[in-house]
């Protein structure tokens, strides 16, 4: 074991301790012991503490035990560089001492305003709505892992360089810490980078300590998805090896704050990879699954060295186009200094349109462009655009057609330089500068569909096609048979009742996470994500006979109400760990459903109004029942059934299947104003469904209401139903 680890580590980690015993002595001399102390939009205190210690650190004064544990406890006297050390122990601890200093620290730096400048680019710390936007995506492998550089790469085309690689492989990249002042985010934008959330590459602050932002989001997976409890610190390390898929990059000679940083990401069981060669290597497995410290001083190797390390399950597309292609790529924006052309929005029309064809119809592969291609035109000039894709297969069934033709969106997204918004004839197609310059043609938007749909529904498609369409009168026959398509699917769709199949769906794809957690998708209750139906299902078992999606059948009634049935009983009894018992799909409070944490909306009783609210994660504000989003979400799940509280699909709103044994649709007392408008026509059809066409306008959002009094208030004057209906409890 090196010396020198040790001894750096050492050296750090007292350093950082004594910064935080420094803070913490001037916060209680200028605000007191009794001030409150939080890092925004989360349910977890300060997550690191909290998960590992079970300590609810809410004022600076009960930060001082942390400080005298960290002190006494965990900080070891520095050793001597030739003194030979056996074991990881001591550097492990002192780990642990550096997060929860550095946890101190910036807790502190949020109270006195001295967070990361979200002018500036840098995120700060990283909220709870966040980790739960990006869940669907961690656990379905777009997402595989996740990569902390600590400070500049060695100049900014090196930087560029890496960030793309990890990106082509849909690594989520965090930057943080600085060199004498130079940044990675810095070098990234000197070379036209876009940075973000969208794009994978998130800079969280400038400096070594922000380290802790990126750990406290990884730990609190464990807390939100795995369904563990603060104090669990044995479990809750294991989660985070076995089931987080993060490593730690340093470019350069290895500073003493960086290896306290470095043991803290070790002990959570990420590696750590260093381009330097006098970095010394750490190689015991069991805290991490593979080595823990380790060189790499080729740059072309390291990132497949990253990978190799931390046992990153990754898959990097090969798709014969021009342009970088990666699912990393998908939230990059073309702008209008950057435009080559454009197709639909406000200056065109364009459309998309997948259909099944018989299999001697079509030749597998062949690509059609119908007019002319984006050569003919003036840079940043607008065309109409058709996308017929046409797919044949024994097992293809027209169910599967807008299964199928919404992963256009996702496909056209993951090109470089390629921007994609909307569906069927809302379509909004961007392409720059550079990717044209690159070579980038119509034809490559033919490439990537073929391929891709072969890629990840070659159980249904045995042969695709597609015709790229600008000749004004092909377009208009396209839109026309189209648009009759749309009208047909969404007809079918919206017909279907729980009560017209015998089959539902489970999903277990959030299991990766949160191992206890059973989805049952059936036609009329979407899956909580919103990203499941259960046409999409019903596909995904055809294309992946073993994978997540598989039937569930309904067997005996147990209730209709409840909608509880004895097969559904057995299956999320055997796939949950055998932890739930009883299952019911149209309640609230028997019973309910459970939830992962990837859920679009939470559904809570409001006691006092005898009804129910729906709160969207995106709503950053208080709820009548005194508890925003991200509480209320601490509450719901992990896979535990909670009485009274509810993960769901906002699209479950809409359905006549909601909380129906509770009432349905009249329990709804409070919304967010944005989504309330955002869905307002459809839940004025439901209103004049249920015989009620003003119902929108009694539901209470927080323009009238922010607590259950004027809530209560706001019902009483405008008649709300729920007031007049059984009691919720």
């Amino acid at each position: 074991m090196s010396h020198k680890v040790f001894t750096a580590v050492a050296r750090g980690a007292h350093e950082f301790v004594r910064q935080a015993e420094q803070a913490w002595e001037k916060a209680v001399e200028e605000h007191g012991k009794d001030q409150k102390v939080e890092f925004p939009q989360t349910a977890f205190h300060l997550p690191m503490i909290y998960a590992l210690t079970e300590r609810k650190v809410n004022t600076l004064g009960e930060m001082e035990p942390v400080l005298k544990h960290c002190r006494e406890d965990l900080l070891h006297p520095i050793p001597d560089e030739n003194v030979w050390m056996p074991y990881l122990g001591h550097g492990l601890d002192e780990g642990a001492a550096t997060m929860f200093a550095q946890e101190i620290i910036c807790a502190i730096d949020y109270l006195n305003g001295d967070q990361p400048d979200r002018d500036e680019g840098w995120e700060g710390f990283l909220t709870d709505t966040i980790m739960r936007e990006l869940g669907i995506q961690l656990v379905d492998g777009r997402m595989p892992g996740f990569a902390a550089i600590l400070g500049p790469a060695p100049d900014s085309e090196t930087a560029a360089n890496i960030a793309q690689q990890l990106q082509t492989r849909n690594i989520l990249t965090f930057l943080f810490a600085n060199r004498d002042g130079e940044t990675m985010k810095e070098q990234l934008e000197a070379e036209k980078v876009q940075l973000g959330w969208d794009t994978y590459i998130v800079p969280v602050g400038p400096e070594s300590k922000h380290g802790i932002l990126i750990l406290d989001w990884a730990v609190r997976s464990a807390l939100t998805f795995g369904g563990l409890k603060d104090g669990q610190y044995q479990e809750i390390l294991e989660y985070s090896r076995d089931r987080v898929f993060a490593f730690g990059v340093t470019f350069g000679e290895i500073p003493d704050d960086w290896y306290a940083t470095g043991a803290a990401a070790i002990l959570m069981g990420y590696p750590v990879i260093s381009d330097h060669e006098t970095t010394p290597e750490v190689h015991p497995t069991g805290v991490t699954t593979y080595e823990a410290l380790v060189r790499e001083t080729d740059y072309k190797k390291l990132v497949p060295r990253c990978i190799e390390v931390r046992g990153v399950k990754v898959k990097v597309e090969e798709v014969d186009v021009p342009v970088p292609f990666a699912a990393a790529f998908e939230g990059e924006r073309v702008r209008r200094d950057d435009l080559k052309v454009e197709f639909g929005g406000k200056k065109s029309h364009a459309v998309e349109y997948l259909h099944t064809v018989d299999l001697d119809d079509i030749t597998d592969g062949e690509i059609e462009v119908v007019g002319d291609d984006i050569d003919e035109v003036e840079t940043g000039d607008a065309m109409d655009l058709g996308i017929e894709v046409l797919v044949a297969g024994r097992e293809m069934q027209e169910d599967f057609e807008g299964i199928l033709e919404r992963q256009i969106h996702l496909y056209v997204n993951h090109a470089s330089g390629i921007m994609h918004m909307g569906q069927r004839g809302i379509t909004w197609i961007r392409i720059s500068k550079n990717a044209f310059e690159a070579g980038f043609r119509l034809e490559h938007i033919g490439r990537m569909l073929h391929a891709k749909l072969h890629d990840d529904f070659g159980q249904i498609a045995d042969k695709v096609a597609v015709r790229i369409i600008t000749d004004q009168s092909e377009l208009e026959k396209l839109t026309e048979r189209a648009s009759e398509a749309y009208q047909a699917r969404d007809a079918k769709l919206a017909g279907m009742k729980d009560e017209d199949v015998e089959v539902f769906y489970s999903c277990t794809l959030c299991q990766t996470f949160a191992p206890n957690h059973v989805c049952v998708v059936s036609p009329e209750r979407p899956g909580l994500c919103g990203a499941y139906d259960w046409l999409d299902c019903k596909a995904a078992k055809q294309i992946n006979p073993t994978g997540c999606n598989q039937p569930i059948e309904k067997v005996k009634t147990l209730s209709a109400e409840k909608g509880e049935w004895e097969g559904v009983n057995r299956f999320v009894y055997e796939n949950s760990s055998r932890s739930v018992e009883h299952y019911c799909q149209y309640s609230l409070m028997e019973n309910p459903a459970t939830s992962c944490g990837c859920f679009e909306c939470i559904v809570a009783m409001v006691p006092e109004a005898n009804g129910v609210m729906i709160v969207n994660r995106e709503y950053e504000g208080m709820t009548p029942i005194g508890m925003p989003f991200s509480t209320l979400a601490g509450q719901v799940g992990g896979g535990v059934q909670t009485p009274g509280f509810l993960g769901v699909g906002r699209r479950y709103l809409l359905s006549e299947k909601f909380i129906s044994n509770e009432g349905g649709l009249p329990r709804l007392v409070w919304m967010p104003k944005e989504l309330k408008e955002e869905m307002r026509e459809d839940l004025k059809k439901r209103g004049e469904e249920i015989g009620d066409p003003d119902f929108v306008d009694k539901i209470g959002d927080e323009t009238v209401a922010e607590d259950s009094a004027a809530l209560l208030e706001h019902l009483q004057k405008s008649e709300h139903p729920a007031l007049t209906m059984d009691g919720l409890i």
